[in-house]
């Protein structure tokens, strides 16, 4: 209980203070919707995918369903182990949080109030993790890790937008 009043005060602070990048209007963030369909996650993971692999680009894409949960997994061949790791936890981020992790990583790197945002626990505020929308609500989430950053998100964006057409 303690734990969850904690992390409630955290996010508290961070949603009042974290700047400008993270500020929204009262029920400006989308609600989460069901979890994302293995159909869905699998049109994801194949543009995603394409994306990485037409710039040789070696990543790991991970895509969690609403709730939290793996529902796919890909790292390309010589990808850097640690890039396992950091794209389950850009999408956690990104799904837990309700906005791209580069919002939390411009939120740190503006100093001030954001940095609050390193005592939250299990948080990964690099830019590459994506909510995944369909309908207005948040299905899931996208993380991608291995490239520079930049390269990242453009992986993860081909992911999500291949869910838009």
């Amino acid at each position: 209980m303690s734990r969850m009043l904690a992390l409630a005060f955290a996010f508290a602070a961070f949603a009042l203070s974290a700047g400008s990048v993270l500020a929204q209007p009262a029920g400006a963030t989308p609600p989460y919707g069901p979890p994302i369909t293995l159909d869905d996650a699998k049109r994801a993971m194949a543009a995603a995918e394409l994306d990485a692999a037409k710039n040789s680009w070696q990543v790991a894409i991970t895509i969690l369903d609403s709730g939290g949960n793996l529902v796919m997994f890909h790292k390309f061949d010589n990808t850097q182990l640690q890039s396992i790791g950091a794209s389950q936890g850009k999408a956690r981020t990104a799904l837990f949080f309700k906005r791209p992790s580069k919002a939390l990583d411009d939120a740190i790197a503006a100093g001030g109030a954001g940095m609050r945002l390193l005592a939250v626990k299990d948080i990964t505020p690099l830019e590459g993790g994506l909510p995944i929308m369909v309908d207005g609500k948040i299905v899931g989430a996208i993380g991608v890790s291995g490239a520079l950053s930049s390269q990242d998100v453009q992986v993860a964006k081909a992911g999500v937008d291949a869910l838009a057409k």
